[in-house]
């Protein structure tokens, strides 16, 4: 089958995924963020520009002085493992052959030396303040050690979410 939507990726993965991991993912903090960002998407029309030159087009984009092949990243995504064997690396590996960067997240199940590990690339962290300084101090320096660029600022998780779908998984 030739995926060819978002909307395709989400069926085959709740048919494969195991109940649990899909709903972890499925599942937003407070509502359903994925129709959430979705709808928002789709209500963000690109403006067409109609009869000119589309021989020589570039997409490349800059992001804190570092050069992207294109205007996306990927972001934060936690527990890769729980999805596929390789989680993360195939990440980051997917990332730096797409010339864009990889925000590796604090629930990462890779740490962040095995992610640098894989290859060559441009990494942020993604980091949550934890009330134990010192602890957020060594994840700091341990992701700046491995070479990752940036520190991705998770400010808006004061407390955990009520993901539904994980409570009536228990």
């Amino acid at each position: 089958m030739e995926i060819t939507n978002v909307s395709e990726y989400e069926a085959i993965a709740k048919e494969k995924l195991p109940k649990m991991v899909y709903d972890y993912y499925a599942s937003g903090l407070l509502l359903d963020l994925f129709s959430h960002n979705l709808s928002m998407f789709i209500g963000n029309w690109f403006r067409p520009r109609i009869l000119i030159d589309v021989s020589k087009t570039d997409m490349t984009t800059t992001v804190l002085g570092f050069k992207l092949s294109m205007p996306i990243m990927i972001a934060a995504t936690a527990m890769q493992k729980m999805v596929h064997p390789e989680g993360e690396y195939a990440t980051a590996r997917a990332a730096s052959a797409a010339g864009t960067i990889m925000t590796l997240s604090s629930w990462a199940t890779s740490s962040v030396e095995e992610v640098a590990s894989t290859g060559p690339g441009i990494r942020f962290f993604q980091l949550y303040v934890y009330k134990d300084r010192n602890m957020v101090a060594q994840l700091v320096r341990r992701a700046e050690r491995a070479g990752f660029k940036a520190i991705a600022l998770t400010v808006d998780t004061t407390r955990l979410g009520r993901r539904e779908a994980n409570i009536k998984n228990r």
